[in-house]
């Protein structure tokens, strides 16, 4: 079954720093398709997680986390196309997936809003399996992001993509 591979934490302000391009050509033999730079890959062939896990980590100077997706959950995610109700997405206005490294056991009330209010900047309006869907709003003395509100929210590793992000790994899959 093919899979999709988030990267936590890695090419953040000079941490865990690695070239996702390289690292893809390295795993060319599992069909490995680099989207973009924040450690995100589409891998085609049927492996196992354990097998792409260890493989990724004996190329790498260092032990990122990883989150290892069924490519039919991402794509099922895309088919529900659940920000099809939301405001589009502008300059300041982003729609986020959120993924966990496991499903969360409770669910908040939705939609959750933080900061709570007219001025809140990450809006959490839906959790399907381990994906939380948000709305990111710029506001002027803004510091929140949506990885950090689910994983405070739930207290379990994420990593976040764009909308745009998951699109485009479902536009590989489909090729």
């Amino acid at each position: 079954m093919a899979s999709v591979v988030f990267f936590r934490a890695v090419n953040v302000g000079g941490h865990q720093r690695f070239q996702p391009s390289v690292l893809a050509k390295q795993l060319a033999d599992f069909g490995v398709v680099n989207v973009a730079a924040a450690g995100t890959f589409v891998v085609r062939r049927n492996v196992s997680q354990a097998t792409l896990r260890a493989e990724i980590l004996c190329r790498l100077s260092f032990k990122p986390e990883l989150v290892i997706c069924p490519a039919c959950d991402v794509l099922a995610l895309m088919r529900r196309d659940p920000f099809q109700d939301a405001p589009d997405e502008t300059k300041n206005l982003r729609h986020y997936v959120t993924v966990m490294t496991k499903a969360p056991q409770t669910f908040p009330s939705l939609p959750l809003e933080k900061p709570t209010g007219n001025k809140w900047e990450v809006k959490l309006i839906d959790i399907t399996g381990r994906f939380a869907l948000s709305l990111w709003r710029r506001q002027t003395n803004g510091i929140l992001y949506p990885n950090a509100v689910v994983e405070k929210h739930f207290g379990i590793p994420a990593t976040t993509r764009n909308w745009n992000t998951i699109a485009a790994i479902c536009e590989i899959l489909k090729e």
